[in-house]
């Protein structure tokens, strides 16, 4: 008796054959098919939120290039499926089967009220869970400056002290407020402890910046609107201008600077620099204020943001802020 391949077996036995409108039959994948889509969907912005490559993403994880390819486009290992059909049969979710250390015991109840709250609840919820405690708190909170999002190239640190120096203001680089405060680089901090690691440090040198109460024009990390926690505090509490400009002058501009992290050798350098630009342009979008760079000079540059920061020189800056 021949042996029978378990994976094979079970692609083939829930293909659906359907009509065409002709009369003719044809096979389309199961609705598990697009469960296995929007996986690699997600690990696909995912990956470029955090702006790595894949080949960086198989060094980190210790997994194939070539599984990660598959993964994204959809095909990924049939026993993915197969978990989930066990957490459907048990009327359970996908992330209650998966170890991930002890979750608090109400924390199942919490997702699911969370799932069915309206945004409003959410946006309550959110305010309690952070600290800021409700509408009333959230304006009592400090206003903290202005804070330059954007990719790597946008001129976040050359037009935030070209900013800084016109207003009056401090300027902080929060990547090299983070080599400061651990003695180590960025690349070595991600090294060394991974960029779980790194994010840690990131939110924490951001808490320490808070606490001075110095009005600061900030110049983040291109990624740091992946740590939903870390760019929640940013815009509650700077203004936040997203610095934009076209992907060949993003990457134009890391060239001059000698800096290809972390598109360094990887010949797809400018799809992957676009890539991650559109897994971040809605979180980008948040910000209070876009100011767009494409074509202009650096002078030119500094005088529109300088115009797009008129707003929060008045006494009611703090009202710009956004959540």
């Amino acid at each position: 008796m021949l042996a029978v391949n378990p994976i094979r077996h079970y692609v083939s036995k829930h293909r659906i054959c359907q009509a065409k409108p002709n009369g003719d039959m044809t096979d389309t994948p199961d609705p598990e098919t697009g469960f296995l889509e929007e996986l690699g969907q997600r690990v696909r912005t995912m990956r470029a939120l955090r702006g790595m490559s894949r080949k960086v993403l198989a060094k980190v994880s210790g997994i194939s290039e070539r599984y990660i390819a598959q993964l994204e486009s959809g095909k990924g290992n049939v026993s993915i499926v197969l978990l989930r059909r066990v957490a459907n049969a048990m009327a359970a979710h996908l992330e209650d089967l998966i170890p991930s250390g002890e979750p608090a015991p109400d924390w199942p109840v919490i997702r699911d009220l969370l799932r069915k709250a309206t945004p409003g609840q959410i946006a309550q919820a959110r305010d309690v869970l952070s600290g800021h405690g409700g509408a009333a708190a959230q304006r009592g909170m400090s206003f903290a400056g202005i804070a330059l999002i954007g990719l790597r190239g946008a001129g976040k640190s050359t037009l935030g002290k070209m900013l800084a120096k016109k207003i009056g203001w401090n300027f902080v680089e929060l990547n090299k407020e983070i080599e400061a405060q651990n003695g180590l680089s960025v690349a070595e901090i991600i090294a060394l402890y991974g960029q779980e690691g790194f994010r840690r440090m990131e939110q924490a040198a951001l808490g320490q910046l808070l606490a001075r109460k110095e009005l600061t024009v900030l110049a983040t990390g291109g990624g740091i609107v992946s740590e939903p926690l870390t760019f929640d505090l940013i815009l509650s509490s700077f203004y936040t201008i997203w610095l934009k400009a076209e992907p060949e002058e993003h990457m134009a501009r890391v060239r001059r600077q000698g800096d290809l992290r972390p598109m360094a050798d990887d010949r797809s350098a400018m799809a992957e620099l676009r890539t991650i630009l559109r897994s971040r342009e809605p979180l980008y979008a948040r910000a209070a204020a876009v100011v767009d760079t494409a074509g202009l000079s650096v002078d030119a540059a500094a005088a529109r943001l300088i115009d797009a920061v008129a707003p929060v020189l008045h006494d009611d800056a703090r009202m710009f802020a956004r959540g």
